[in-house]
């Protein structure tokens, strides 16, 4: 076997070649027997896929062998990774092991869309109440079926070299959303927000109101933060570069919590023992009461959830922490440009959401000189009434 622990990490990893390809990764679990366990089934999709790959010579390829490969090429690296395997065996159960990806049409992909949209939200009939649950949303749909599905045929074109001529036209098959609102971030949330998060998850809910940065680019590790410069430096959306400055309030943020973990910078403090798990639904590692964890993707916003209900502010979502940022600077510099790039947008026209700020500025602007141009009116006014009555 080759899983060992590397230094300064709480989890095995493995590292292997089949077929001149380097596997490796994290098995996310500081049992060995279990960490064993993942290695062989990390092991046995590498020499499937590699299999797949050296047969086919750029010819047909499965559903299944592209989720394969797309899994341990990209998707187990994701901040998300558990989502993205979810989503990836979804489609495969879906269409079949077999399905190729040449032979997959328009009219697969809509109908592919259409039993998807049917589906309850969350897996579940009917909610704690006992009501009918509502279906997925159109966001979920687009993100969790057709884009997984795009993504597959992307890698397949651009890394491994694989045509489709009969490629669907995604443009159609994305459902319309509602608009992302951008809101701020209200004083009295904040307050109700400080006064119902648990102390241990403060600091990273703080570091977000802060920063900006997305759920997942919060969970920055201490390798990341250069005190010297003043940055701390780490791989966002799309493989982009981002990075964040070390304020007064950032440091202050974060300087107390060195020494928490030798690695990661967020940690909560596990509130009861629990055994290892395999079956669990989380991590299943083990965990010792009064002992500091890192702060997990799935754990944050299982976190956030709670914080909000007990706050009572349904309707804040925690990336209106990064619209609420993007548009107090806005309206403080006025500069579009720098917005984008301290929320690491790919695209000014992502930015633009914002350009709201900069009406109510002009607005003002308006208000201000329309003001001005009364109060020289009424001043000539009363200049003249009083030459009318010296004279």
């Amino acid at each position: 076997m080759s899983v060992y622990k590397p230094k300064n990490s709480p989890n095995y990893h493995y590292d292997f070649q089949i077929g001149g390809n380097r596997f490796h990764g994290t098995t996310g679990t500081p049992n060995r027997r279990k960490a064993e366990e993942v290695e062989r089934e990390e092991r046995a999709k590498a020499k499937a896929a590699v299999k797949a790959a050296r047969d086919a010579g750029g010819g047909p390829l499965t559903i299944n062998i592209a989720a394969d490969r797309y899994w341990l090429e990209v998707g187990q690296l994701h901040a998300n990774a558990e989502t993205t395997a979810t989503d990836l065996a979804r489609l495969v159960e879906y269409f079949g092991k077999t399905k190729l990806l040449a032979d997959i049409t328009d009219g697969d992909v809509a109908k592919l869309v259409q039993w998807r949209r049917s589906q309850p939200a969350w897996g579940r009939d009917k909610t704690k109440d006992d009501k009918p649950m509502r279906f997925v949303s159109a966001a979920t749909v687009n993100r969790s079926t057709t884009l997984v599905l795009k993504k597959l045929f992307t890698r397949a074109k651009r890394t491994w070299k694989y045509s489709f001529p009969a490629e669907p036209n995604w443009k159609d098959h994305f459902l319309e959303e509602p608009k992302e609102r951008i809101r701020e971030v209200h004083e009295h949330e904040g307050k109700a927000i400080d006064a119902k998060v648990r102390p241990d998850y403060a600091p990273i809910f703080a570091f977000a109101r802060a920063t900006g940065l997305r759920l997942d680019e919060c969970l920055i590790e201490w390798p990341m933060v250069n005190w010297q410069t003043g940055w701390i430096t780490r791989t966002g959306k799309g493989g982009r570069l981002v990075k964040t400055a070390i304020t007064s309030t950032v440091r202050d943020i974060i300087r107390p919590l060195i020494g928490h973990h030798e690695r990661f910078v967020f940690t909560y403090e596990a509130k009861r023992a629990r055994k290892a798990n395999a079956s669990y639904k989380g991590d299943g590692e083990a965990r010792v009461r009064g002992k500091r964890y890192p702060v997990t993707y799935s754990g944050l916003k299982t976190e956030w959830k709670r914080t909000r209900k007990d706050a009572g502010l349904q309707d804040l979502r925690f990336h209106d922490f990064r619209h609420d940022v993007g548009t107090k600077l806005l309206r403080k510099t006025g500069n579009l440009k720098m917005v984008q790039k301290v929320l690491n947008h790919a695209d000014i026209k992502t930015t633009t959401r914002y350009a709201h700020v900069l009406d109510e500025e002009v607005f003002d602007a308006m208000e201000e000189l329309h003001q001005a141009q009364k109060r020289v009116t009424q001043s000539r006014k009363k200049s003249r009434a009083g030459q009318k009555g010296a004279a």
